[in-house]
């Protein structure tokens, strides 16, 4: 137990009886053990081996698919057994066949049923159902219809193509996800049966990295800057994308509606169902971008491409904004957390950012806002994190705009945690990685490790918040256990308490002080494989050394300090209100933003 932690328990002991009235009410809890098959997972060392152009999504599953040479003979390349319809009704088969292919002499089976393909020629990939015109409002394969019956199994089947009497492909696969596509990954001239395939969700996106030259970069940090994200937004001329997990800042929303009044083109998308739900604020900036005419949407749902649709990024005309921050008082305004962020131009990285927004925004998964607003039940945004202040964080760490050679823009689940693997596995002297928390069974921890025992030095930063605090204890202690054992230059350091912020919401990387990454993804598996996270990676001495001297001074913080002349009476009391705040309280769970 650090001093500062004994100090507090100290005087929680010296005012319990006193401050008996203010615990009273409180539910307690304590945060679940970690698991330890996943801690020693994580602190095996064992890791995979993915490339930096590897993407999490199948191939076929990419809208950027290069043309491939056909097939030599018809092959099923994708299922839909389970479509969140009725009954299922819709579920489908993609056959892809060579040039001119005959389908009358072929059926499809599952060894109870069978259905003929209808007597069609054909080129490429067709859709097959027994239920055509609901099919036809699921993909934008052409349809045809299957005659007789065929179902699909939601709990794995085995269906195979056969010419006559013989079989010439066959394809066999498990549970399916709700809403999701199987499709084959296995090598074309592979001999049936074949059993290679993965599941996607349904228009999902399946991108590789893009990345470009850029000349510089503004690299700004929170609560220090909070006007880079409005000036961002306001230079705006043309279009102007926002995308986030939480919209409930009136001042941001003020400065889209501003926009969309001298005719930018304005759209925000953000998530439909945070965790703990919508905070009561959103009600009131939906109205206000309605009545301003700025377009809404929310994301998510029932078998929604997303968990959570959890970036924080604007697009405004070619200028890239991304941040580790909602959009919120608390985060881009400036009123609590500790956050990274970048801004910079770039016409290409721009127009990719803009089209990841467009697919999302315009996805079957969304709903209107001016919908959403008046058909969802919002909750009180009480983040219990959050303390009343009477002046403003100082700002330490003004923005700087400094040169980089080169920046690549990483989206989850597409790409992001392949490409930051390889990257943590190609440091040769240092890695700084703050993060919020991080889970014991995540690869880029296994990837962090693995750099530790090359010889890198490693240090991480995690966050102290009520929330996370006894979890980050524990994986701290774990990990100085490890290092200690097996020698390595490992640091694990839960962020003190300071004037200069109230908690760590950064989730940043700083690698050799030449690569900086900046995005919202947290370092856990659902966000690395199930959400919409959006990252940015920066090449160049300069802005990586921006953001690792914010790192160190963040590292070095000074210890819990007491305001000046305030009253014992006063002291003991906000003691028991931080350490019941921050380490036993629950207020039917974490903020929204702990995701």
């Amino acid at each position: 137990m650090t001093s500062r932690r004994a100090a507090l328990v100290a005087v929680f002991g010296c005012c319990l009886i006193a401050s008996a009235t203010i615990l009273a009410g409180f539910a307690f809890a304590t945060e679940p053990a970690a698991s330890d098959r996943h801690v020693a997972r994580a602190l095996s060392g064992s890791g995979g081996s993915d490339s930096a152009t590897a993407r999490a999504c199948p191939a076929r599953a990419s809208t950027t698919l290069p043309t491939t040479a056909p097939p030599p003979r018809p092959r099923i390349v994708g299922l839909s057994p389970n479509p969140t319809t009725d009954n299922d009704a819709g579920e489908f088969v993609v056959l892809e066949t060579p040039p001119d292919t005959r389908l009358a002499e072929l059926t499809l089976t599952d060894g109870h049923t069978t259905a003929a393909l209808p007597n069609e020629t054909v080129s490429g990939r067709v859709a097959l159902s027994t239920a055509p015109n609901v099919t036809e409002t699921l993909t934008d394969t052409p349809v045809l219809a299957l005659e007789g019956h065929l179902q699909l199994a939601n709990g794995g089947d085995r269906l195979r193509l056969r010419n006559a009497t013989t079989t010439i492909d066959a394809v066999s696969y498990d549970s399916a996800p709700a809403a999701e596509r199987w499709y084959r990954t296995a090598d074309p001239n592979e001999a049936t049966p074949v059993t290679g395939g993965r599941w996607w969700p349904r228009d999902a996106t399946c991108l590789p990295v893009s990345s470009a030259a850029v000349e510089e970069a503004t690299a700004f940090v929170l609560p220090d800057a909070p006007d880079v994200p409005r000036k961002t937004i306001r230079s705006a001329d043309e279009r102007l994308f926002l995308a986030g997990y939480t919209v409930t800042s009136e001042a941001v929303a003020a400065d889209l509606v501003d926009a969309a009044e001298r005719g930018v083109e304005v759209q925000v998308l953000l998530e439909a169902s945070p965790v703990g739900g919508t905070p009561a604020p959103t009600a009131d900036v939906l109205e206000t971008l309605e009545e301003g005419g700025v377009a809404v949407r929310v994301i998510g749902g029932d078998g929604a491409r997303y968990r959570y649709h959890h970036p924080k990024y604007a697009v405004a005309d070619d200028r890239v904004l991304v941040t580790t921050e909602n959009w919120k008082p608390a985060g881009v305004g400036g009123e609590s957390s500790r956050g990274w962020g970048v801004r910079f131009e770039d016409e290409a990285l721009a127009a990719d950012l803009s089209g990841i927004f467009r697919a999302d925004f315009e996805g079957w998964d969304t709903t209107a806002g001016a919908a959403y607003r008046a058909n969802t039940s919002f909750v009180d945004d009480d983040d219990p994190v959050v303390t009343a202040r009477d002046t403003a964080f100082p700002t330490v760490h003004e923005p700087a705009t400094v040169p980089v050679e080169s920046a690549e823009l990483l989206v989850a689940p597409d790409n992001a945690e392949y490409r930051l693997q390889d990257l943590l596995r190609g440091a040769d002297d240092e890695i700084l990685v703050v993060q919020p928390s991080i889970a014991t069974d995540v690869s880029l921890l296994e990837a962090t490790l693995e750099a530790a025992r090359r010889g890198v030095d490693v240090r991480i930063l995690l966050g102290s918040t009520w929330y996370n605090a006894e979890e980050n204890e524990r994986l701290a202690a774990d990990l100085e256990r490890l290092a200690a054992n097996d020698e390595l230059s490992l640091e694990v350091q839960l962020v003190a308490d300071t004037d200069r912020f109230e908690k760590i919401h950064a989730k940043g990387i700083v690698i050799d002080r030449e690569v900086a990454i900046v995005g919202s993804a947290n370092w856990n598996e659902n966000s690395l494989e199930n959400n919409r996270e959006v990252l940015v990676v920066l090449h160049g001495a300069e802005i990586a050394t921006y953001y690792a001297d914010v790192f160190e001074a963040d590292w070095s913080s000074d210890g819990w300090r007491f305001p000046i002349g305030i009253s014992a009476t006063v002291v003991a009391a906000l003691v028991v209100a931080a350490i019941v705040g921050r380490r036993y309280v629950r207020f039917g769970g974490p903020p929204s933003e702990y995701t």
